[in-house]
């Protein structure tokens, strides 16, 4: 089928509306009919640089939502009809990592940069007779898509899509990241570094684990309003002035957990995010940055002598087809703030003022919604 999509064609270019081909779904496949998409981080990465798929062109997007209107062949627990959210990372519930609990890092995200289909190695999408390579082998940046079963979670078709489609990282990713990663207890005092959708997220995660006090950083005003709003104790503009501050309110002791989620991560900072630590506490590393940095300044004495601890988290630490399920129930029982997630809405080819809009600390949450007129 033919429609539009949002591509790059290289780093450091601005997202271009294009005419694309998908083509239909595969053995282990589903066609979706997106509804809305996420504007996440991830997606700004690609143009950065900082996340290097295989290869141009790239059809962005791996937060979406929708509903499937076809069904490949051995998909036997999916209906046309169904509301379904994609999940960024693909979940098969058999291989090693899966079946040993850590459905986050289930093989086939091996290929998730790489473009082609885990069904069968080729292409679901083609632009001026080239390949197109889906961000996560979802591309949510066009009005369709063509997963693998894997890539999509069933959801209560009562969840509003502009809320679903959040679900398949961001906010998946920040509550997890304090739920399941950081293991906040009751009583803890918590620091979190950057207050996107993820930090927000990992904010109300803190508050729902029973952290004590929660600082939180952040150079955006705005953004420092909407976490007292959702919870946090105390707010700081850098890390400077939230090292004094915490130190002065800890009695010294500092933060049981650290969790570092803004939206680009600089290794430079990982020496200050550690002193923020507590004896024996966890900082966590969810935040992103290139994949070619590896000057880190560390000093080992304090990982050893104080037994501080520093721990990477991919999607939240958790299990996809789980967690997805879990965070939309806690939304409609009223524990977790979404609706406020969602600061703007855009049209698909508004999506370059959409990206600017939100590295400008403008918009918390940015979210396509596809109309006939993007099909």
């Amino acid at each position: 089928m033919k429609t539009r999509g949002a591509l790059i064609w290289d780093h450091n270019q601005p997202w271009s509306i294009e005419d694309i081909e998908i083509g239909e779904p595969r053995a282990g496949e589903v066609k979706v009919r997106m509804e809305t998409a996420g504007l996440c981080d991830a997606d700004h990465h690609l143009v950065t640089g900082d996340i290097a798929m295989a290869d141009f062109p790239v059809l962005g997007g791996h937060e979406g939502a929708g509903v499937v209107v076809e069904i490949g062949a051995g998909v036997h627990d999916l209906n046309v009809g169904d509301h379904v959210v994609m999940s960024f990372v693909p979940s098969c519930g058999t291989c090693p990592p899966c079946r040993a609990g850590l459905c986050n890092l289930c093989d086939l995200g091996a290929g998730l940069l790489g473009g082609a289909a885990v069904a069968d190695g080729t292409f679901r999408v083609t632009a001026k007779g080239r390949d197109v390579h889906p961000m996560a082998l979802v591309g949510a940046f066009a009005p369709y898509a063509v997963v693998h079963r894997a890539s999509v979670v069933k959801i209560d078709p009562t969840i509003p899509f502009e809320i679903a489609c959040l679900v398949g990282c961001d906010i998946t990713t920040g509550y997890g990241s304090a739920v399941h990663t950081a293991r906040i207890q009751p009583g803890e005092d918590v620091a979190i570094i950057g207050l996107g959708s993820v930090g927000a997220s990992t904010l109300q995660g803190a508050v729902l684990s029973g952290a004590h006090r929660i600082f939180v950083i952040d150079p955006v005003e705005w953004k420092r309003k909407q976490a007292e709003k959702l919870g946090a104790t105390d707010v700081y503009p850098d890390l400077a002035t939230a090292a004094e501050a915490i130190a002065e309110a800890t009695a010294g002791r500092m933060c049981h957990k650290v969790i570092a989620s803004m939206g680009r991560r600089d290794g430079h900072d990982l020496e200050a995010w550690m002193e923020l630590t507590a004896k024996a506490g966890t900082c966590v590393l969810t935040a992103m940055g290139t994949a070619m940095a590896a000057e880190v300044p560390l000093p080992l004495s304090m990982r050893t002598l104080l037994q501080k601890n520093l721990q990477g988290s991919l999607f939240g630490g958790g299990n996809p087809h789980e967690d997805i399920l879990e965070v939309l129930a806690l939304y409609k029982l009223g524990d977790l703030d979404l609706d406020g997630m969602v600061t703007k809405e855009y049209r698909l080819d508004q999506i370059n003022e959409g990206y600017r809009e939100i590295h400008e600390g403008h918009n918390l949450r940015g979210i396509i919604r596809y109309t006939d007129a993007d099909r």
